[in-house]
C-alpha cells in the first residue's frame, strides 16, 4: 500500500469520524422525534458518500498543497527581507482568496436578490450584479487590508489583543449608525470570508512567517489573522451600506 494511499484512507476514516454526530443527530431526529423514515434512501446515501469524499481530497489537497506552499512563500518572502513585496503580497493573498470565495459570491447574490425585492436597488440583473459584485470587492478589499494589517502585527510584535478589541468597539459605534438593513449583510460577510479557500492560505503565511522572523513564536504570533479577516469585513460593509 502507498503512502499516499494510506494518507488518503487516513483523511476518508477522519471524515466519517466528523461527520458521524451530524449524521447520528439527523438519524436520532428524523426516527424519534419526527417518527418518519428516511425519502429516497439511496440518493441520501449517495450524498453521504460524495460529502465524506469531498472532505477526504479537500483535506489531503490542504496538506499536500496549500499549507506547504503558503508557509513556503512566507519563508521565502522573510528570506527576501522587502518589506514592501510581503505587504503587497499579503494584500494580494487576502483580495484575491475573498473574491473567489463560493460562499461570499453566494451570500452576496442572496444579499442583493433580498434588497431587490425590498426596492432597496431596481430589479434589474444590472442593478443586482452591481450591488453584489460592490459587496463582494467591498468585503475583499477589507480583508487584503485585514491580512496586511496582521503581517504588520506579526512584524513589529503588537499584541494582538488591543487590536481586536479596538475593532469590535467600533463594530458597536458603527453598529448604532448603519442602516438596519445592511447590519445583518455586514455581520454574516464576517463569517463568510473564512472559508475553504481563504483560510488555508492565510494561515499558512502566518504560521510561516512566524517560523521565519527571528524572536516570534508561531503559536502566539503565526495564528489571528483568519480573526482580522473575520472582523475587517463588518466595518467594510457598514460603511458600504451608509455610502450607497
Amino acid at each position: 500500500m502507498s503512502k499516499t494511499f494510506r494518507k488518503l484512507l487516513t483523511s476518508m476514516v477522519g471524515s466519517l469520524r466528523d461527520l458521524l454526530p451530524i449524521l447520528l443527530v439527523i438519524l436520532f431526529f428524523q426516527f424519534f422525534v419526527l417518527e418518519q423514515s428516511l425519502p429516497d434512501v439511496g440518493r441520501l446515501l449517495t450524498g453521504v458518500l460524495f460529502v465524506i469524499l469531498g472532505l477526504t481530497f479537500f483535506i489531503h489537497g490542504l496538506e499536500q498543497g496549500l499549507f506547504p506552499i503558503g508557509e513556503s512563500m512566507a519563508h521565502a518572502f522573510a528570506k527576501k527581507g522587502s518589506v514592501t513585496w510581503l505587504i503587497i503580497f499579503a494584500f494580494a493573498l487576502g483580495f484575491g482568496t475573498t473574491v473567489a470565495e463560493p460562499a461570499l459570491i453566494a451570500v452576496a447574490a442572496e444579499a442583493a436578490n433580498v434588497a431587490a425585492s425590498g426596492n432597496m436597488i431596481e430589479a434589474t440583473d444590472a442593478a443586482k450584479s452591481g450591488y453584489a459584485n460592490g459587496l463582494r470587492f467591498t468585503v475583499a478589499f477589507s480583508v487584503g487590508l485585514a491580512i496586511v494589517i496582521g503581517v504588520v502585527r506579526i512584524l513589529k510584535g503588537w499584541p494582538i489583543q488591543w487590536i481586536i478589541i479596538g475593532g469590535y468597539i467600533l463594530v458597536v459605534i458603527m453598529t448604532m449608525f448603519a442602516p438596519q438593513e445592511i447590519i445583518g449583510i455586514a455581520y454574516d460577510s464576517g463569517g463568510v470570508t473564512t472559508s475553504t479557500i481563504t483560510v488555508p492560505l492565510v494561515t499558512a503565511l502566518g504560521v510561516g512567517l512566524a517560523s521565519s522572523i527571528k524572536g516570534r513564536n508561531p503559536m502566539i504570533d503565526g495564528f489571528g489573522l483568519i480573526a482580522f479577516a473575520s472582523l475587517t469585513p463588518i466595518i467594510f460593509v457598514m460603511a458600504y451600506g451608509m455610502l450607497i
